[in-house]
C-alpha cells in the first residue's frame, strides 16, 4: 500500500463545525439535540472522524466526554480555520456590498480641513447612501471610545487596538528660511541645534521640544529651545518662512516651499521619525463597505 493510501483525508468545514459543537456541548446527547439527530448518529460520525484521522479525539463516559490531547489540538485548529473562513466570507460580502449608513471620520484640523474635507465631498457624491460626520480636532480622538469608524493619522500609532493602512510614505525634514540661515548660520550636527532658535510644533503627547535624529544605527536626541511654539502646523511653518527659527515639517507639506527655495533642508544626512499617513480603524478585519470604500478613495487620491 502506498503512503497516499494510508494518509487521512482532509477534514471538511462541516467536520470542523461538528467537532466544535460536540466539544462545546460536552456530551453526545446534548450535541444530538442541537443537531436534531440521534445520539447514536453523533457517536457514529465522531467515530468516523477519529478513524479517518487515526487518533482518538475524546474520552467517552456514560454521561460526559473529555478531550484528549489530540482532541484539544484539533479543537484549537478547527476554531482557527473556521474563523478564517468566516472572515474571508465577510470580506468578500463587504466587497460586493453597497456602502450605506453613517460614516464617522476623525482627522486633525489643518490637514482635515485642507485635504480630507474635499475627499469627503467626493465620497458622498459617489455613495449617496452614506451620511458622513467629519470631526476635526487638534488632538486625535480615541476611535474606540468615541465610536468613530476611521481616523486619519500621521506618524507612529501607539494604540494597539487599531489597525492601520498606510496611505502615503512621508518623511520629516528640518527646515529653515534662507533669511534665518544668513543671520545665524547653518547647523552641521544635531548638537548644534542647542545654539539655534527652534520653532516647536506641539503634537499629541510628544515630549515637548525633544527632537530625535538617526544616522545609520545611531540615534541622537536633542532638547531644543525657542520662543515660539504652536499646535498648528501651518502656523509654525509660516513662522519659519518669516525667518524666525528652525522647524520640523513633513516633506509632503513643505515640498512646494523647498522646491521654490523658500525653505532649505538642514542636516540632510540625518533622519527624523517618519510622518507616514495612515487610515486607522478599530476592526482588525472584515471592514464594512462604507469604510473600505473611503480608505480606497484615500489611497487612490494620495497615490495619484
Amino acid at each position: 500500500m502506498s503512503p497516499t493510501d494510508t494518509a487521512p483525508s482532509s477534514s471538511s468545514p462541516s467536520d470542523l463545525a461538528f467537532f466544535i459543537l460536540v466539544a462545546k456541548q460536552g456530551n453526545l446527547s446534548a450535541a444530538a439535540r442541537e443537531l436534531n439527530v440521534t445520539p447514536s448518529a453523533v457517536s457514529k460520525r465522531l467515530a468516523q472522524l477519529e478513524n479517518r484521522l487515526g487518533v482518538r479525539l475524546v474520552n467517552r463516559t456514560t454521561r460526559r466526554i473529555s478531550l484528549t490531547h489530540e482532541g484539544e489540538s484539533y479543537l484549537a485548529g478547527a476554531t482557527r480555520l473556521l474563523g478564517e473562513i468566516r472572515e474571508m466570507e465577510e470580506q468578500l460580502a463587504s466587497a460586493r456590498a453597497v456602502p450605506r449608513g453613517l460614516l464617522r471620520i476623525n482627522a486633525t484640523l489643518g490637514f482635515g480641513r485642507t485635504h480630507i474635507a474635499p475627499l469627503v465631498a467626493d465620497y458622498v457624491r459617489r455613495y449617496p447612501d452614506v451620511d458622513v460626520q467629519l470631526q476635526l480636532t487638534h488632538r486625535p480622538l480615541d476611535l474606540v471610545e468615541e465610536a468613530f469608524d476611521v481616523g486619519i493619522r500621521f506618524g507612529e500609532l501607539p494604540d494597539t487596538r487599531l489597525t492601520a493602512r498606510r496611505i502615503m510614505a512621508n518623511r520629516r525634514r528640518l527646515l529653515a528660511a534662507p533669511a534665518y540661515l544668513a543671520r545665524h548660520g547653518r547647523p552641521e550636527t544635531p548638537a548644534d541645534l542647542t545654539r539655534h532658535q527652534c520653532i516647536i510644533h506641539r503634537q499629541n503627547d510628544d515630549a515637548y521640544g525633544v527632537w530625535r535624529f538617526t544616522k545609520g544605527k545611531e540615534m541622537e536626541t536633542v532638547k531644543v529651545r525657542g520662543a515660539l511654539s504652536s499646535n498648528d502646523g501651518d502656523v509654525v511653518q509660516n513662522w519659519a518662512l518669516q525667518g524666525l527659527g528652525l522647524v520640523v515639517r513633513s516633506e509632503w507639506d513643505a515640498a512646494p516651499l523647498i522646491a521654490a527655495g523658500r525653505l532649505e533642508v538642514l542636516l540632510p544626512g540625518y533622519d527624523l521619525p517618519p510622518a507616514d499617513l495612515h487610515a486607522v480603524y478599530p476592526e482588525r478585519l472584515h471592514l464594512s463597505a462604507k469604510v473600505r470604500a473611503f480608505i480606497d478613495l484615500l489611497v487612490g487620491h494620495f497615490e495619484g
